[in-house]
């Protein structure tokens, strides 16, 4: 049974969610308030996200069981996408902010990403919705049932429409000194693109 820390400083934070759900905000928000991010910045600001990526490399390998790396993550951040975070070893506690966004919202702005790059998904808008949502499900359920993992849910949408409630409540969670009048500056309603008139 694992013992969670009171140690607060032990902490791995973690930011996850779907890609193109607002993860890289969050992270330029959880910097602007004062962590110290696990990044090695090899993917640079595009105009797919202006603010940047803040990606660590080797999270790609943890399903292939390279983890080492997460012992020097204690009380810091790093961005792991939400299809990686069953990979994660028991050996830590983790405080996961999981970003949600609107699924066709996500499905455009994962395709404009896709036409920038000039690539393409064989899959249809439908499929990829119901594996998306498929998917969110049975993490969510997981989630619930991990005794190291504690994690707040947070709509995009609704940190761009209140962004004073919504970083206080982010700072409360982690639950270290944050600069939350600097995190409440990121959110940018300019950068909010890819609306649909589909539920939020």
């Amino acid at each position: 049974m694992f013992k969670k820390s009171s140690d607060k400083t032990k902490h791995i934070v973690v930011v996850s969610g779907l890609p193109r759900s607002g993860t890289s905000m969050m992270m330029k928000m959880l910097i602007e308030g004062g962590l110290e991010a696990v990044t090695d910045s090899s993917r640079t600001a595009d105009d797919d996200n202006p603010n940047g990526y803040f990606e660590f490399e080797p999270v790609k390998q943890l399903a292939s069981g390279q983890d080492a790396w997460l012992k020097g993550a204690q009380g810091r951040v790093v961005k792991v996408i939400s299809h990686l975070l069953e990979h994660l070893p028991a050996t830590y506690h983790y405080k996961v902010i999981f970003m949600e966004r609107s699924l066709p919202e996500v499905l455009v702005s994962q395709k404009k990403m896709l036409e920038h790059r000039n690539a393409s998904s064989t899959t249809s808008d439908q499929n990829l919705e119901q594996i998306s949502q498929k998917h969110l499900a049975a993490i969510k359920y997981w989630l619930a049932r991990q005794p190291n993992f504690e994690t707040l849910y947070m709509r995009y949408n609704a940190l761009l429409g209140s962004p004073d409630e919504h970083c206080r409540r982010v700072a409360d969670f982690i639950g270290v000194p944050m600069d939350v009048e600097k995190m409440r500056k990121v959110p940018n309603e300019d950068l909010y693109r890819n609306r649909t008139s589909a539920r939020n």
